[in-house]
């Protein structure tokens, strides 16, 4: 196991270092290495999930921010040579390094950026099979939410339409360092097939967050920024509270909503 003091972490970045190997095995393992021979791994550090990764995968990229892991990883991974990509996974253009191709992601995720990170992937949907990664725990719950939970809600609706998501386990603090103040989620998406739905996609979004956005209110009071005709507002479905709602029932909304003229 590396040792995990060389890089000190930084609380701007919000960065943890994973020191449990086991765990990083295990979510290592929660990739299907079939499904693509891309692998992009999302902050690093120092590496206890890459060296798994380059064991696994047929390719291995990782992005990392921080210079100092940087200069780690070059140090201590030869054999990514050319494949560190030392930027901003939000802000950076990954097809200037994947060109269209497809890949998969993976990574302990800085906590102040995981949602962030989930919204990009799914702007990327397109060429991104497979995600599997560590979030705080509530966050990760919120994504695998289903109708009925006070937790359900945008993210696991825009997610759920597109990706199956399961959640896998449960990570301590105590296998980081520094240990966060709470708990860790391991989860995994695997994009459906297919993944285009049966609606404006764009519209989709919209309505998901217009109606989440005043989340108590019934979605005929919560939509009326769409000028509803009277006829759809008639719709049962308008009765309801966004988290009542499926994410087959929100993609049946949004074909309504285009189609009410």
């Amino acid at each position: 196991m590396k040792n995990n003091q060389q890089v000190k972490a930084k609380k701007h970045l919000g960065q943890h270092f994973l020191t449990d190997t086991n765990i990083a095995q295990k979510i290592a393992d929660s990739l299907d290495y079939n499904a693509t021979e891309k692998i992009l791994e999302i902050g690093p550090g120092m590496g206890v999930l890459t060296q798994f990764l380059l064991e696994r995968a047929k390719e291995t990229y990782v992005i990392e921010i921080d210079p100092e892991s940087v200069d780690y990883l070059k140090t201590h991974f030869t054999s990514l040579a050319n494949h560190i990509i030392p930027e901003d996974f939000l802000k950076f253009d990954l097809n200037r390094v994947f060109n269209g191709a497809s890949f998969s992601i993976i990574g302990n995720f800085p906590y102040n950026i995981s949602t962030q990170i989930v919204f990009k992937t799914l702007e990327m949907r397109a060429q991104i099979p497979q995600f599997a990664g560590m979030f705080q725990k509530e966050v990760a719950l919120r994504i695998c939410a289903k109708e009925g939970s006070k937790v359900y809600g945008i993210l696991s609706v825009l997610t759920q339409a597109f990706y199956k998501a399961e959640y896998l386990f449960t990570v301590p603090p105590s296998v980081f360092n520094p240990p966060p103040k709470v708990d860790s989620g391991v989860l995994r998406l695997t994009r459906k097939t297919p993944y285009q739905l049966e609606c404006d996609e764009a519209l989709l979004f919209k309505v998901v967050k217009t109606a989440f956005n005043q989340r108590r209110k019934t979605l005929r009071n919560s939509l009326k920024s769409f000028n509803l005709s009277d006829n759809l507002k008639a719709n049962t479905i308008f009765d309801q509270r966004p988290e009542q709602l499926s994410v087959s029932q929100f993609i049946n909304l949004t074909q309504l909503l285009s189609n009410d003229t």
